[in-house]
């Protein structure tokens, strides 16, 4: 009976998260089906409840971290993710049902949720994951191998840094005004090319930031780099997961792909920087 009880805790602490990214929603299509959600989160919770002869309260922590995640990161982010705890109840409900056939329409009503879910929702910030994209992956690829390229090239800190950062500005915005031109040519009607711009050239530099960070911090520019493509790593590997929760996309494959592409670009930029050092004599 314990586990019955956990699961009628876990319907009304859903009702209530339901209800609070219906009122985040500034989507009335959004809020409608959120809302419907919610009341049928509310229906399962009054089920269990008449099975364990017991009231439940609702988890607060879970739903003010289910607020957070839809202030900071979109509502579709959130909701996939909660979603996600969906697929562990499988086995609670195939035993369920043994003794409470009407479980299985509960499970069937869960299972289209996530099918409202993927129809419904209409995210800025998933809307302009393009601009993002477009933006990160520019700087990734081009910086990781422009600061690894600089590396052998100068072996001075703040030499590679400040360059670094001056191209990265200066790459910023040319990316802001590639992002505000080919978002006016795709003529969305859910994207504004002054906003997919600012995504752009703010992700853009951004990612400009951290790369050249090590550089002022460290001494040692062998380190400085070291630590740089793990800085790479970590930007890909947590975007990678916030686009595949929120698109329902594989983390490896895409994290694989764009790993690859930034570090072989930043090794042939190393073995170019090595090339200049010796066929020129450069010595910083």
């Amino acid at each position: 009976m314990h586990h019955i009880y956990k699961q009628q805790q876990h319907e009304i602490t859903e009702h209530a998260i339901y209800q609070e990214l219906a009122r985040l929603s500034n989507d009335a299509k959004n809020t409608k089906i959120l809302n419907e959600i919610a009341q049928q989160e509310l229906e399962h919770y009054h089920f269990w409840e008449k099975i364990t002869g017991k009231s439940a309260k609702p988890n607060q922590r879970r739903i003010a971290k289910f607020k957070q995640l839809a202030n900071i990161f979109g509502l579709s982010f959130a909701l996939r993710l909660m979603e996600k705890g969906e697929v562990d109840a499988t086995k609670f409900y195939a035993e369920v049902s043994q003794t409470y056939p009407e479980a299985l329409r509960i499970q069937q009503d869960e299972e289209e949720h996530e099918q409202k879910l993927i129809s419904i929702l209409n995210d800025e910030r998933l809307n302009y994951a393009g601009a993002v994209v477009l933006g990160l992956n520019d700087a990734l690829v081009e910086f990781t191998g422009t600061l690894a390229g600089l590396t052998f090239a100068f072996a001075n800190n703040l030499i590679i840094g400040t360059t670094g950062l001056v191209m990265g500005v200066a790459a910023s915005l040319s990316m802001a005004a590639s992002g505000y031109l080919a978002s006016r040519e795709e003529d969305h009607d859910d994207t504004n090319p002054i906003t997919s711009a600012i995504y752009t050239g703010s992700a853009y530099i951004l990612t400009v930031v951290f790369l050249v960070l090590p550089y002022f911090l460290l001494q040692n520019s062998y380190w400085a780099l070291g630590i740089m493509l793990g800085v790479t790593i970590v930007i890909i590997a947590l975007y990678t997961y916030y686009i595949s929760v929120a698109k329902a996309i594989s983390f490896k494959k895409r994290f694989l792909e764009m790993a690859i592409i930034s570090l072989t670009v930043a090794v042939i930029s190393f073995g170019i920087g090595v090339l200049i050092k010796h066929v020129f004599k450069v010595d910083v």
